[in-house]
């Protein structure tokens, strides 16, 4: 992940990319940090089944005004897809490796390098 030295803004907001393999994010999460010392506040998801979630036109529009709606002066984004768009004990069970997106058994979600 590349990171800029700079003085933390806030209101500030996260952002990470999810997709069932590294090549295609199908699925975008944004959250709004308040301060330093505060837990994330509002999220939103964006999913696409078709299209990457980077390069959408109107998902970009929709994150555009989210963030404005929020007053959001910074934002961290994730500089590759980081996992899996599916959410363990919600679309398969806990402990077990996601049925859909096999690219991510075994494999570092950060490197993308086989687990060793």
């Amino acid at each position: 992940m590349k990171t800029k030295q700079q003085k933390p803004q806030f209101p500030a907001a996260t952002m990470a990319f999810y997709g069932p393999d590294d090549k295609r994010a199908s699925k975008m999460v944004v959250a709004i940090l308040r301060n330093a010392t505060a837990e994330l506040g509002p999220f939103r998801k964006w999913m696409s089944g078709t299209t990457d979630v980077r390069t959408d036109e109107k998902i970009g529009k929709e994150v555009e005004a989210f963030l404005k709606e929020h007053n959001v002066k910074q934002v961290v984004a994730t500089d590759r897809i980081i996992g899996c768009p599916h959410e363990e004990g919600e679309d398969y069970p806990e402990g077990m490796n996601c049925p859909h997106c096999s690219f991510w058994t075994n494999r570092d979600r950060f490197t993308h390098e086989p687990e060793k």
